[in-house]
């Protein structure tokens, strides 16, 4: 069955063809041509302000002019993120997309439904004709996954609305209310070099099958950080057995949690037996703390070509001890809401390679002065090492409107659809309306969306009922929007 067969159809196939796309962060040109070219062929104002961000505009359908005009808001970017058996090419191919049971997915891939689903939902809208809705204006967002410099530098005059619904939550029964901000910080460094010792034997160390995921909502799972694991063993292997270390590269997107990581170094001839047994006692230790979060887990020891250069013995003490001590996980709890992570840090990538050292993370917060906190915790031990490190992107959270009146519609409508209350939570992603309230100071803000599972990693998914569900949700708070 195609999903284009899945209902509701026009969704779907708006998915579909946004899927066809290619669309990373910092590489939307073909998108935002595309989303250009998609308003003006239905005739609609359309803007694209100095950084890309897209602006559809549509009238009210009969009988709803006297309704408050609302901004729909959805990114257009996506992770792209694969298994690395996987043969594929972003910059080219469109994803890939299967149904499993009551799911869909990509076949090795980020999916693309954070934040597509929402975009596909906006362009439903766009383009039908029996739709009752209030005057509407569709903001599409660029570069929201790596750095949200497209609601940083918006340009707002086009937007006139007084509420605002973000389409980029994950959970089908929660309405969103608040968010983390965020800050990039990475290090960089230089490292002396020497030839191997004589008589070494090279070997590549390969670590994968953690499930990875949002480096946000599922920072707290316990799912397995493999820059973190893999420094465990070449830390290890360097203590007891003097390795010398080539390379390194792990992880990759800052704010998805690594899931594989390669390294090669060198150990001598006699050492080679009691460093296998030595390995294979860390390896079976590490599958059974991660049993259960991380059953596919997996390590590779094989023999590699001996490597021109090797780190020297104190450079590399120094940085394993570094990566040992940089702080990654669940920061702080918030005490104002309950099951919230508050304070977070996601150490993203590893890159060691010719004598450059790499570091990326990312740290959010809910609470400024504690994200600034975390990053300086996690910048310390490279400050130590005499590295470079510097803090970017940084950005703000969204401090919860508990009395806005769309907050109460949207419970009600809840309420009225489903017979249970929805749950009004933050959350510890960084949803873009911390940035968009800058610019809009005055409007109302909620955001919602249909149950994902797996953001940012190849086993990305969603609910198909959940869809339905949530297009169902979404035009019936759009027709209960007040009055002017």
């Amino acid at each position: 069955m195609s999903i284009r067969n899945l209902e509701p159809q026009a969704v779907w196939n708006h998915f579909a063809d946004l899927n066809a796309v290619p669309r990373a962060s910092k590489k939307e040109e073909q998108v935002i041509q595309f989303m250009k070219e998609f308003g003006e062929k239905l005739n609609l104002e359309t803007h694209v302000d100095q950084v890309g961000n897209v602006i559809i505009k549509k009238p009210a359908s009969i009988g709803m002019e006297d309704r408050k005009t609302i901004i729909l808001q959805s990114h257009l970017d996506m992770v792209h993120q694969k298994n690395s058996d996987v043969d594929f090419d972003f910059a080219t191919q469109g994803i890939d997309m299967i149904i499993e049971n009551e799911w869909v997915k990509a076949n090795g891939t980020t999916l693309g439904a954070d934040n597509g689903m929402g975009v596909a939902m906006m362009m439903t809208l766009l383009s039908s004709t029996g739709i009752p809705h209030p005057a509407i204006e569709c903001l599409f967002t660029i570069d929201e996954e790596t750095g949200m410099t497209g609601a940083q530098h918006l340009d707002a005059t086009h937007l006139s609305g007084e509420i605002l619904l973000n389409l980029d939550t994950e959970e089908d029964d929660e309405i969103d209310v608040g968010c983390a901000g965020g800050v990039d910080t990475s290090a960089n460094g230089t490292y002396n070099q020497k030839a191997p010792k004589n008589n070494s034997t090279a070997f590549e160390l390969t670590l994968k099958g953690l499930q990875g995921g949002h480096s946000g909502m599922e920072i707290h799972l316990g799912l397995g950080n493999a820059n973190k694991l893999m420094n465990r063993i070449l830390y290890t292997l360097s203590k007891e057995y003097g390795i010398e270390i080539s390379l390194i590269k792990g992880g990759g997107l800052r704010n998805a949690i690594p899931r594989e990581s390669f390294a090669i170094f060198t150990v001598s001839h006699d050492q080679v037996s009691s460093l296998k047994e030595t390995y294979n006692t860390i390896t079976s230790s590490i599958q059974a703390e991660y049993k259960v979060m991380a059953p596919n887990l997996s390590f590779e020891l094989k023999d590699a070509s001996l490597p021109e250069k090797v780190m020297v013995k104190e450079d590399q003490k120094s940085l394993l001890q570094s990566i040992y001590a940089c702080f990654n996980g669940v920061f702080k709890m918030s005490a104002d809401i309950e099951g919230l992570v508050e304070t977070s840090s996601n150490l993203a990538k590893i890159t060691l390679e010719n004598g450059s050292f790499e570091m990326q993370s990312l740290q959010r917060s809910s609470i400024e002065s504690s994200k600034w906190d975390v990053a300086k915790t996690v910048a310390t031990p490279f400050h130590l090492l005499g590295y470079k490190v510097t803090h970017a992107g940084s950005y703000p959270g969204w401090q919860p409107e508990m009395d806005a009146p769309i907050l109460q519609v949207a419970k009600k409508t809840y309420i009225d659809m489903f017979k249970e209350e929805p749950k009004v939570v933050a959350c510890h992603a960084g949803l873009e309306c911390g940035l968009l309230k800058k610019h809009l100071p005055n409007t109302q803000m909620i955001s919602f969306g249909p149950t994902i599972l797996g953001a940012h990693s190849p086993d990305e998914r969603i609910n198909i009922a959940s869809v339905q569900k949530f297009w169902n949700y979404l035009l019936e708070v759009i027709k209960e929007i007040p009055k002017k």
